[in-house]
């Protein structure tokens, strides 16, 4: 399949969502109608992902700041890794529809997974983030943003494929209507 199929296939993808779920299905772990959860995973991800990047730099200079920075980074991960999932948790048990399809439990596992091998990155770096950064610390960095790659766009596929955690509009202030007119009416056409 060449790219191009691959992306009109994506796109034509939301018209074979099934009618019952073209409904929105909202976030419980909410501030008002935000979803805590999406606002969160940036972080985790940021902060892993750069895990990579400080290993590939220690690799490339062997200057003892970028294994610094690699332990802090995978701390800091954890910390709000701990934090998105807990969020992430609350709507995997509470909304059906995201145990419904096979890219849930997907993403649900998978960030599990990627938490631990931070955890075992970390506790490997314990007695010196130097010594202990290559090969198993460069291996276990690129393990997880490698999945964290595949976690990332299963819970895409939960929010924009099957509407999970998202929350119906309100209509706006004064009763307009996207269109602009007063209760969405459409102004008459002019011929």
């Amino acid at each position: 399949m060449t790219v191009v199929e691959t992306l009109t296939a994506v796109r034509r993808a939301g018209r074979n969502t099934p009618a019952d779920e073209r409904a929105a299905a909202p976030s419980v772990a909410a501030i008002g109608k935000h979803p805590i959860h999406p606002t969160l995973v940036p972080f985790p991800i940021a902060f892993l992902v750069a895990t990579l990047g400080s290993d590939l730099a220690y690799w490339r200079t062997r200057d003892p700041f970028w294994a610094r920075a690699s332990s802090a980074l995978l701390k800091a991960g954890l910390a709000s890794g701990a934090a998105a999932a807990t969020a992430g948790t609350v709507d995997y048990l509470s909304i059906p529809r995201a145990r419904k399809h096979s890219v849930g439990p997907l993403h649900a596992l998978g960030n599990t997974v990627v938490l631990g091998l931070a955890a075992a990155n970390l506790a490997t770096r314990r007695r010196d983030p130097e010594a202990d950064i290559l090969p198993r610390g460069l291996a276990l960095s690129a393990a997880t943003a490698a999945l964290l790659g595949l976690t990332a766009w299963a819970g895409g596929e939960l929010i924009y494929r099957h509407r999970v955690g998202v929350a119906e509009a309100d209509p706006p202030a004064g009763g307009h209507g996207a269109d602009g007119q007063r209760d969405g009416s459409r102004a008459p056409s002019r011929a």
